[in-house]
């Protein structure tokens, strides 16, 4: 019976949700609505904060103009006490408070500008150099003990102090005015954003409960049409249409198995009423299916049997090459029955490589005999990689292709080297052949599996290249790789396989 599947069309966002459970859709929710309002709160709380530190800075030039005036001050003091005392104290003061001054004038105006404010910024900055250098003059003639120069140093140096004060008075005065007028701007504006940030806040939140209601009801509406399609089948009407699976949570999964119930309730009654007039023919139908299951037993058995009969008839001639003393007939013969023991045996399970490079050599072996040696083998093995287990009947048919379409039909002495060896967290398997070689399109047809594989001839255990990669990607989850490596015709070919180190 055909399952009823909810469509998956539509948006990458909506498939991923129909698949969701309830849990994981109630858990997105809820953090979607969380993200929202804390996203909301902290843009708010940054706004407010950022318009409460334009309100703190508002009055900062009235500040730094009290700074400036107090440095002023305190220079003034300073000088005057030295000119009354010569102390070391009162030159130290002066000597701090001059270069605190200096550090506050940096932040006044030295440029020409048609700007009121800026332009009593230089004034101010001019009229204080020449005052620090009148009192710094001042204070070297006291040093220098003259009388008459130092007093007319302290009296100009004094005369400038009023006239920056008065410049510094009528700034702030000016300043603290323009500051006010910001200072109510701003404070609507703060008044403004708070009132903003709560009818944000109301349309985030309405906004939230409207996510949830749309959110629960498409978990509650799929519920009553699953209460009222129970109702119709409990009271015995099977005739209803299926129940719609918008999606594959838990009620989903629910309403789908409802589904699939009541049609086969209608099929099993559709069945009880075919059931006499089809009784005969079910009959024969039971009996042909046993005969024919007896005849597949039959031949699994004889599937079963015929390998062993091979394997005792290649032992017993062994032995019987053995009693003539034909070492080199009794060695054929047990390497060909390894070989084939091997086959059957290994077919649905993995082997260490040391078993595979052993199945590869009785090959090889066998090879020979028939061919009366003609091909060299040579093998390079890193022996510390013998254990590392793999799928089974791999390297065989590999060496059997190089033979088959590499080797066997060429002018020249074939040779076929197998290399293993370890290359970072690689473990590299190399069958190489010096024969008939490869086109880069046919290597790409082998890889791509659109080759067209021919069937196994009589000399074939029927594993082919396809096979063998399909195998590895499955062992190995799709970690491993098989490549072929030919420059054409005529070059030979060398097929690598890479499995990881540590699976």
């Amino acid at each position: 019976m055909k399952k009823h599947i909810p469509s998956v069309s539509g948006s990458f966002f909506g498939r991923k949700w129909k698949y969701l459970t309830l849990q994981q859709k109630l858990t997105a929710l809820f953090l979607l609505t969380a993200v929202i309002i804390l996203t909301v709160n902290l843009y708010i709380f940054l706004l407010i904060n950022e318009m409460t530190g334009r309100v703190e800075e508002v009055y900062i030039s009235n500040v730094n103009l009290n700074e400036l005036s107090g440095a002023l001050d305190r220079i003034q003091d300073s000088v005057e006490e030295y000119l009354n005392t010569k102390s070391s104290d009162a030159m130290e003061e002066y000597y701090r408070s001059e270069q605190a001054y200096r550090g506050l004038m940096e932040g006044l105006n030295t440029q020409v500008t048609d700007n009121e404010i800026l332009l009593t910024e230089k004034n101010i900055y001019g009229l204080s150099e020449s005052y620090l250098e009148l009192a710094a003059g001042a204070i070297q003639a006291k040093r220098g003990r003259n009388v008459e120069r130092y007093g007319a140093l302290y009296e100009d140096a004094e005369l400038l102090y009023e006239e920056i004060h008065t410049f510094i008075y009528s700034l702030n005065n000016t300043q603290f005015k323009d500051n006010s007028r910001n200072y109510q701007v701003l404070l609507s504006s703060l008044r403004y954003m708070e009132l903003l940030s709560v009818g944000v806040l109301l349309l985030v939140l309405l906004g939230n409960i409207s996510l949830i209601i749309v959110s629960t009801r498409s978990v509650t509406k799929p519920l009553k049409q699953l209460a009222k399609a129970a109702d119709e089948v409990s009271g015995g009407n099977f005739d209803i249409g299926q129940i719609p699976v918008q999606s594959m949570d838990e009620v989903g999964i629910v309403t789908n198995t409802f589904n699939e119930m009541v049609e086969n309730i209608r099929n099993y009654i559709e069945q009880l009423r075919l059931t006499m007039e089809r009784e005969n023919q079910l009959k024969e139908r039971e009996l042909m299916m046993q005969s024919h299951l007896k005849d597949a037993q039959l031949k699994y058995l004889q599937a079963q049997i015929n390998p062993h009969f091979l394997f005792n008839t290649l032992n017993a001639g062994v032995q019987l090459a053995m009693m003539e003393e034909a070492e080199q007939t009794g060695r054929f013969l047990e390497n060909v029955a390894e070989f084939f023991r091997y086959n059957v045996r290994k077919n649905d399970e993995d082997a260490t490589l040391q078993e595979e490079i052993r199945l590869v050599d009785n090959y090889v072996y066998i090879l020979n005999v028939r061919f009366s040696g003609e091909i060299l083998f040579s093998k390079e093995i890193d022996e510390s990689l013998l254990h590392v287990r793999v799928p089974s009947m791999i390297l065989q048919p590999l060496v059997e292709n190089s033979f088959n379409y590499g080797i066997r039909n060429i002018s020249w002495r074939g040779r076929i080297e197998l290399s293993v060896y370890q290359k970072g967290k690689e473990i590299c398997i190399s069958i190489w052949d010096n024969g008939a070689g490869m086109e880069q399109e046919r290597t790409d047809q082998v890889l791509s599996g659109h080759a067209g594989e021919a069937e196994p001839s009589g000399g074939s255990n029927g594993v082919g290249l396809k096979n063998v990669m399909e195998r590895l990607r499955l062992y190995f989850q799709g970690q491993a790789g098989l490549q072929i490596f030919s420059e054409g015709k005529g070059t030979g070919t060398e097929v690598l396989i890479t499995v990881p180190a540590e699976l």
